[in-house]
């Protein structure tokens, strides 16, 4: 794998967060103390464009709001798919990293980027 396949989250959803922004604005200038929540709309629109995992040679590397976590590919023991569709990755030391901005629904694309590194089986047919 020559460069990392990024996924994040779609820039799309930057939109309610400048609608947030939007309703901050007079609010924020209501008192002297309530410039700090403007704060709060940077803080989506940084997740928005920060947060994700990074699919590489090495392993994961999964990025939150204010930090990151190398998962390599030999300390990666599984994954646990939460109640919600939420995506965790096992590690061999038995802790969890939550994959943000990923599901359920996205483990086919994960286990294509991986170069075969995660396998994803097929879903079981129902029976009705």
């Amino acid at each position: 794998m020559d460069s990392p396949a990024r996924l994040r989250m779609t820039r799309t959803a930057l939109f309610p967060v400048g609608l947030l922004a939007l309703c901050t604005v007079p609010l924020a200038f209501a008192a002297p103390w309530t410039p700090v929540l403007l704060v709060v709309p940077l803080a989506a629109a940084v997740w928005v464009l920060r947060a994700g995992v990074d699919i590489a040679g090495d392993g994961l590397t999964v990025r939150t709001l204010v930090g990151q976590r190398l998962v390599r590919w030999d300390e990666l023991a599984g994954i646990r798919v939460a109640r919600r569709g939420a995506l965790w990755l096992v590690t061999t030391r038995g802790t969890e990293v939550h994959v943000p901005v990923m599901r359920a629904r996205d483990l086919p694309r994960l286990a294509e980027l991986s170069g075969g590194r995660i396998d994803v089986p097929p879903p079981a047919e129902s029976h009705q």
